[in-house]
């Protein structure tokens, strides 16, 4: 692997601490990290270098619930030998005419942990100083979700990407891309050949998604009070979930033709405006930074269909949330029922299969199925064939998606990145569904969300699956 040099706008915010500075420790300690890799950190604040080493010190032993190993001193002194600092304005031209003399490495990424509209100022003096250029070597851009608030601004970053930028310099990341287990999905569904010619319209009854969590907005107010579930987790998380359960096989295994097929689901989503439910936690106007007379959602349900042949008629509900009953994300494909089903009358007789993809937090694939209780009565009950990790979720085995994705930048695939076409499809479906939100249904912590949501679904004779956590426990 090519030495490099990583530079984080942002190294002092919430996302460097909980993500890259400890995967960062991760990478290091795995040795992933090639001889001659410098960490350049760009914020405001004035540090020493002792002090920036204190600084990264305390953010590795925070409380992190992704990260509970112990720090290995010798691990974490040579990742601080790695690390320069630089303190400035953004805006400052300066700060740039500072960053070039301290980089001498012609393969470059740049990471953009900071506020969307300080890019344009990033941008620009990356130019003026041809920071951007590749000249002998690579410069590779990594940019967070949102990208954009709709899809008007959408277009206008990628636009104002493009304008600096080639397509395959820009890493979209979104971190659910980087998950073990949704990238299992394709090995799962397209490497073997005994469920993908069940996964159509003429075996399955429904799809459900399910992203729920059991805690609040915590001191995301500011940020979550503008945004909402919906546009927070829906048009990114839960669309990318969807169509890596729903997409076609790729002609290859390569950006470009997975991709392909991502987006083809993505446009091929009808968004069904009197099918979408929004509701509001009770407490969360108390929260703190969120308005007092705030109608944002911090749950939302719909209804969709994909309008293709292949999954013609069959429904998709997608259901998120904060402050509900447990903390859990999966995709469950219900398969129907035949009618001549064998021993339908009895107990558990009517229970249809279902293919499960839990992506936390017991990670693994599994599929629900009735079998005989041993003894001498026919008696039937549901059990579970199940593919786990069975490890300690932090425990290094499982990379971290955040770990994943650097590697995945490093070496230049865009595989499990977003491109310009993708975000927008996603968001031309989201953002009709977004304009008619009004004032949310009410619902009380530790439930699963208005009693409206369960309408939804039971008005078509289904319901919300219950998420089991009898699978895949450590």
């Amino acid at each position: 692997m090519d030495s490099f040099a990583l530079i984080i706008f942002g190294i002092t915010g919430n996302l460097a601490q909980i993500k890259l500075i400890p995967v960062l420790y991760d990478m290091e300690e795995k040795g992933l990290l090639p001889d001659g890799v410098i960490i350049v950190g760009i914020a405001r604040r004035e540090m020493t270098g002792r002090q920036l080493q204190n600084y990264v010190s305390e953010v590795l032993r925070l409380e992190n619930i992704h990260h509970k190993h112990p720090i290995k001193e010798d691990v974490f002194k040579k990742l601080c030998e790695r690390f320069k600092y630089l303190s400035g304005e953004i805006q400052d031209e300066k700060l740039y005419a500072r960053l070039t003399s301290e980089i001498s490495h012609k393969n470059r990424i740049y990471y953009l942990a900071t506020y969307p509209e300080l890019y344009h100022y990033i941008f620009e003096n990356l130019q003026k100083h041809k920071l951007n250029f590749q000249n002998s070597g690579w410069v590779r851009l990594m940019i967070e979700k949102p990208i954009g608030h709709d899809l008007k601004s959408a277009r206008e970053l990628n636009n104002l990407l493009l304008k600096y930028f080639s397509e395959d310099q820009i890493y979209r990341l979104d971190h659910y891309l980087g998950k073990e287990t949704i990238q299992n999905i394709l090995t799962f569904r397209f490497s073997n050949d005994i469920f993908e010619p069940l996964i159509n319209k003429d075996y399955i009854d429904h799809i459900q998604i399910t992203a729920s969590e059991d805690f609040g907005i915590g001191r995301r107010g500011g940020y979550y009070d503008q945004v909402g579930a919906l546009r927070d987790v829906g048009q990114n998380h839960q669309l990318q979930m969807l169509s890596f359960a729903t997409m076609d096989a790729p002609s290859e295994f390569s950006n470009e033709a997975v991709t392909a097929q991502r987006i083809k689901i993505l446009r091929s989503l009808q968004p069904l405006l009197q099918k979408t439910i929004f509701g509001q936690y009770e407490g969360y106007r108390k929260e703190e930074n969120v308005d007092p007379n705030s109608n944002i959602d911090t749950f939302y349900a719909l209804k969709t269909f994909i309008n293709s042949n292949r999954f013609q008629d069959v429904p998709v509900y997608i259901r998120a949330g904060k402050k509900l009953k447990q903390y859990v994300t999966e995709i469950s494909i219900v398969f129907k029922n035949p009618v001549n089903r064998l021993l339908k009358h009895l107990d558990w007789g009517e229970e249809p299969n279902v293919l499960i993809y839990r992506i936390q937090p017991n990670e693994g694939i599994v599929l629900k199925i009735l079998t005989k209780k041993p003894g001498h009565e026919v008696k039937l009950q549901p059990e579970y064939m199940q593919y786990c990790y069975r490890i300690d979720p932090h425990s290094h085995y499982i990379p971290d998606p955040y770990e994943r994705l650097l590697i995945d930048t490093i070496r230049g695939d865009q595989t499990f990145f977003n491109d310009a076409e993708e975000v927008e499809a996603q968001w031309a479906f989201i953002d009709p569904l977004a304009k008619r939100r009004g004032k949310p249904h009410l619902y009380k912590p530790d439930s699963w969300g208005p009693k409206e949501a369960d309408e939804l679904i039971e008005d078509d004779g289904r319901k919300w699956l219950e998420p089991s956590m009898d699978f895949c426990r450590i």
